[in-house]
């Protein structure tokens, strides 16, 4: 758990942590029933084989699909998934899916789990072959896509939750095309990032058209703009080595969420946000991850105040941008989960000491849920943003099996 450990503490510490146009492929229902309805025809582009994290030797197929989902913009792109078989033997009925949503990587190609290894989550969907559930890991939209043009839309919920239902989807259609029988039946789980994201595929979950079993979110993203301005006023008044370690994650992020922007149709300057130093720094998120991001805005921080003693006119965010349009419509709706009424069950860890998702942001998120959404919310009172998810792997996996007994 120590890889884990150590990347989740810095990408994950964000948040408080497509390769061409093939939009004829998707024909839309009648919106008076279910206007997003996956109609995507022959999802699956391409798999090869995937060799990292020790996989092929807990798994008796392990993939990398590149497939067809409907992105950001409203047109069908190419993304990527691993998809991992388990060796047991299909119960009755075929083998049931656990969708795996990551945590915060970056918005690179190259921070695609797919492509730098599972970072320590291997230990989780091991656990899940074991009990002979097939695993499907989308990178999300944009993350490792074939052509490289396509940035990835950070924290959009409707972007990571149709990244999630379309990989559950082509997922099927590729098994089956192999000879093997799988269940309609599936449940989503992530981290972080990953917790918003499954928070998402409960509200879209219908878009698969299959049997949606539940969700487990840990220690999810929400409420982002009431978290940055909470990480504003603890550093209120600190030294510039602490305020240094407080900023550099809340900028890191923000600057991954307008690089994640940048090329769609909600795209917003940098020089908009952004001032100063920081206006140099932020359009890198483009190319390099999460945890290098956050360190090159730390070192040029420390750097500065030491020759000026405090970060006073650093020039880090303009001090406007959250009343932007798009930045206000993204705060508010692009990113917030449970926003709709969710019917099926909902399962919540939160850690007290979670100094990245505070357990006051999760519970004010789940005190506006629609009325007829079922929560049930495990807050720890040790657990951290990095423990909550190490310490309950065992707890998650019993989750599952009794969201989705696997007989």
């Amino acid at each position: 758990m120590k890889m884990l450990r150590l990347t989740v503490l810095v990408s994950s510490a964000l948040f408080l942590a497509a390769c061409g146009n093939d939009s004829n492929d998707q024909q839309f229902s009648n919106p008076e029933t279910n206007a997003d309805l996956n109609q995507i025809k022959n999802p699956v582009v391409t798999t090869t084989a995937y060799s990292q994290d020790n996989m092929p030797a807990v798994s008796a197929d392990s993939r990398l699909m590149t497939y067809k989902m409907l992105g950001v913009d409203g047109k069908v792109v190419q993304a990527t998934a691993l998809v991992f078989t388990p060796k047991t033997v299909a119960p009755a009925g075929g083998w049931k899916i656990v969708a795996w949503a990551h945590g915060t990587t970056g918005v690179a190609d190259k921070c695609a789990p797919s492509r730098q290894g599972l970072q320590g989550t291997e230990y989780l969907l091991q656990m899940l072959l074991a009990k002979g559930y097939v695993v499907v890991a989308p990178d999300y939209e944009g993350l490792g896509e074939p052509s490289g043009r396509e940035n990835h839309p950070y924290l959009n919920l409707k972007s990571e939750a149709f990244s999630i239902t379309d990989a559950v989807v082509a997922a099927r259609s590729y098994l089956t095309s192999q000879g093997k029988t799988v269940s309609k039946d599936w449940v989503s789980i992530g981290h972080s990032q990953g917790g918003q994201a499954v928070l998402g595929a409960a509200e879209f979950a219908s878009r698969a058209d299959l049997n949606y079993k539940g969700t487990i979110a840990i220690a999810p993203a929400n409420n982002l703009e009431l978290i940055l301005k909470a990480g504003e006023q603890l550093a209120k008044d600190k030294p510039a080595t602490v305020q240094s370690m407080i900023y550099a994650p809340l900028d890191s992020f923000t600057a991954q969420i307008i690089a994640g922007m940048q090329g769609h149709k909600d795209s917003v300057d940098y020089s908009k946000v952004f001032s100063g130093h920081l206006a140099a720094i932020a359009p890198q998120a483009e190319t390099v991850c999460s945890g290098e991001l956050t360190k090159l805005i730390q070192d040029d921080m420390l750097s500065y105040a030491s020759q000026n003693t405090t970060l006073d006119n650093y020039g880090r965010t303009q001090s406007d941008f959250l009343t932007l349009k798009p930045i206000q419509n993204f705060m508010s709706e692009g990113s917030q989960p449970l926003t709709t009424a969710v019917k099926t069950p909902i399962i919540i860890y939160q850690g007290k000491a979670d100094q990245t998702i505070p357990a006051d942001a999760t519970k004010f998120m789940i005190s506006l849920a629609k009325p007829g959404t079922s929560i049930d919310y495990r807050e720890q009172a040790t657990a951290d943003h990095i423990s909550i998810y190490t310490d309950n792997l065992a707890n998650f996996v019993q989750d599952v099996e009794t969201l989705m007994p696997n007989q």
